[in-house]
């Protein structure tokens, strides 16, 4: 029989594949039969499956019948498709394309695999002929179909187990390396199996995002145990809540492998993979109510110069160049012969690179910045525990809130011998509600006082930030923005809420009161890990105030990521963050993130520091949309100029 073998993609030939004798042990015994193979891609097996099938995916495998005696037809076989699925079954190439060669040429004799019973007859062909060409039954103790069914439930654990370790590279722990290779390896494997369309790849990365979610996340589940009378009314949440943390992962981490898996070129998965990284992360700051905690590019914070080219392109451009690192790096490992793979790897080092020189000077730039005469600052943190603060009646509640007065003062009135221009309070601190401009707190300290209230208004309650001057006045108000749901508000009244707190207008500057022009942006706790929030278009500050409560999350990592979601913000704006949270931990960050003091969790203390070391970074300046749009354009450029070149 002869076989005419076209290379229409010149991967093929690398491969030490002998189609004359497959084909001949497949074919007739017959030295006039012919039959045309073709060996091709991906894009040439989904146009003709899209044309003559009306399937507008591509396949392993196409085989187009003649219905002659002599001439038999044409096979068409996908490399792209061959290696995948040899790399998922554990088996060369070479045997899967010989699989591939027998299968089409047992289509043109006649045989079909539609109706259980015919498949069952040509199923046995393809093993015997394989057998005599030395190959193992492809379909040894599994059907083809039934393959997938077996064996889904062990990949979705393996990832899940991927899933959970990824979490590791955050605080406390900070094992980057746990996050990197976790995240490679769900890569390799998510990649590595069948390609499918874009649903069911996003259903098989599922595992992996429920899992780093709820492993990430689970903190925020301590604070229903942390009152006891709370407790008594939403423990029944805490089941639903962890399904619910596991659910949003799901929905949302999953979204870079499955954006990943429809580019069947290896050098562009990459780029794939980092863009849609970045942009979860993007649209974890504005859809529905906000929460971009943790953004992958935290697990190198410990590394100054890489953590500081976050004052370049923010935690969205280090993430998508750590992202895109660990992409490149599976698809070289996996085929070192690829040789545009090696070009995406080159890009991503670049960028690191590029994103290193930029940390270094960033760091440089903060480090010199002269110590200005600004204020005297004082932190303090009570570490008042939530059973100290609790109340059983009227009576009680009065008397413990004098009593917390007096602590606060006695709080302020210490630490070191000179006495500082301005106390920071943290969030929720004063005991009582302020109802107008009268804060006699400031006056009995002698000083300007910043303090978490709630404050009322126009029939509402409000999460404020009080700023009082040393005469007893309230000279400014502002009131968060950013609430925390399920806690302070109702999102969609789904769940019940402990507090129904008011939104504030958002983001502004506020001058201290008895300093010349040192102003600062006030951040009330989490507002500050929304990128590019704190800062009003056209406005510049000395420093970030950012006044929190943590105490609901005790020892747990929660309370450890948020110091890092604050160090991650100084970087970005370039802006240090005096933090003062109830319960732990406070500190003084520098402008390039570094911690310059702190109080540990529990512990209860003052810290006295002056900010300084502000100035302007290219994030800022440019602002998180605009970044944005620059990994969205490099990643399109950087996928279709490798997508041109030969793998």
């Amino acid at each position: 029989m002869k076989v005419f073998v076209n290379y229409d993609d010149a991967r093929w030939e690398k491969y030490d594949i002998d189609f004359q004798r497959i084909a001949a042990a497949a074919g007739p015994d017959r030295a006039d039969a012919e039959v045309s193979i073709t060996l091709a891609d991906d894009d040439t097996l989904h146009a003709l499956n899209r044309q003559y099938r009306a399937i507008d995916r591509p396949t392993n495998v196409l085989s187009f019948e003649l219905g002659d005696d002599m001439l038999l037809g044409d096979i068409y076989i996908s490399l792209d498709t061959v290696r995948r699925e040899a790399a998922a079954a554990g088996i060369s190439v070479e045997e899967h394309a010989a699989h591939m060669v027998v299968h089409g040429m047992l289509h043109l004799q006649g045989y079909d695999h539609i109706k259980d019973d015919e498949a069952a007859k040509m199923e046995a062909k393809e093993v015997a002929v394989l057998k005599k060409l030395g190959i193992k039954n492809p379909y040894e103790d599994e059907s083809a179909a039934a393959a997938p069914k077996r064996g889904w439930w062990r990949r979705a654990l393996i990832l899940a187990a991927l899933g959970a370790t990824a979490a590791l590279g955050f605080a406390p722990t900070h094992f980057w390396w746990a996050t990197l290779g976790a995240v490679g390896a769900a890569y390799w494997i998510l990649t590595c199996a069948p390609r499918v369309g874009f649903w069911r790849a996003y259903l098989r990365a599922m595992p992996f995002g429920a899992a780093y979610g709820l492993a990430m996340f689970w903190w925020a589940l301590s604070s229903i145990y942390v009152v006891p009378e709370l407790a008594r009314q939403f423990a029944v949440w805490t089941v639903p809540g962890a399904l619910g943390l596991a659910g949003a992962g799901a929905l949302v981490f999953a979204m870079p492998f499955a954006a990943a898996n429809l580019f069947r070129r290896a050098a562009a998965r990459p780029f794939a993979f980092a863009a849609v990284t970045a942009a979860v992360l993007w649209a974890r700051e504005w859809m529905f109510t906000g929460f971009p905690w943790n953004p992958p590019a935290n697990v190198v914070i410990n590394f100054p110069f890489l953590a500081n080219s976050m004052a370049l392109f923010g935690a969205l451009g280090l993430t998508f160049v750590v992202a895109g690192l660990v992409a490149a790096s599976v698809e070289i490992i996996r085929d070192k012969k690829c040789a545009m793979c090696r070009i995406s790897w080159l890009a991503f080092v670049f960028l690191l690179c590029a994103g290193i020189a930029y940390g270094r000077h960033n760091v440089h730039v903060a480090a010199s910045m002269p110590v200005a005469e600004g204020p005297l600052i004082r932190v303090v943190q009570p570490a008042t525990s939530q059973d100290q603060k609790m109340s059983y009646s009227r009576e009680d509640a009065v008397a413990q809130a004098e009593r917390n007065v007096r602590n606060l003062l006695a709080l302020g009135r210490g630490g070191d011998d000179a006495r500082p221009d301005l106390i920071v309070y943290p969030e929720t601190t004063y005991p009582f509600v302020v109802t107008d401009d009268d804060m006699p707190f400031s006056k009995i300290l002698e000083t300007d006082v910043v303090m978490g209230a709630t404050s009322y208004r126009d029939g509402r309650l409000y999460n404020s930030m009080i700023v009082a001057d040393m005469d007893g006045r309230v000279s400014h108000l502002y009131s968060k923005a950013h609430l925390v749901p399920f806690g302070e508000y109702s999102p969609l009244g789904l769940m019940p809420s402990p507090a129904n707190l008011a939104k504030g207008r958002g983001p502004e500057i506020i001058s201290f009161p008895g300093t010349d022009g040192f102003s600062f942006a006030p951040a009330i706790c989490y507002e500050i890990i929304f990128s590019d929030s704190l800062v009003p278009a056209g406005a510049d500050a000395d420093v970030i105030i950012n006044i929190t409560n943590d105490t609901w999350f005790g020892r747990t990592p929660g309370t450890y990521q948020h110091l890092d979601m604050v160090r991650r913000y100084a970087i970005e704006s370039g802006l240090p963050v005096v933090r003062a949270n109830y319960s732990g931990i406070s500190a003084f960050v520098a402008s390039d993130g570094a911690v310059v003091s702190r109080i540990p969790i529990g512990q209860t203390g003052v810290l006295d520091g002056r900010a300084h070391g502000a100035h302007m970074t290219p994030y800022r300046a440019m602002g998180r949309d605009a970044w944005m749009l620059i990994i969205l354009v490099f990643a399109i450029v950087g996928a279709v100029a490798v997508s041109r070149g030969r793998e």
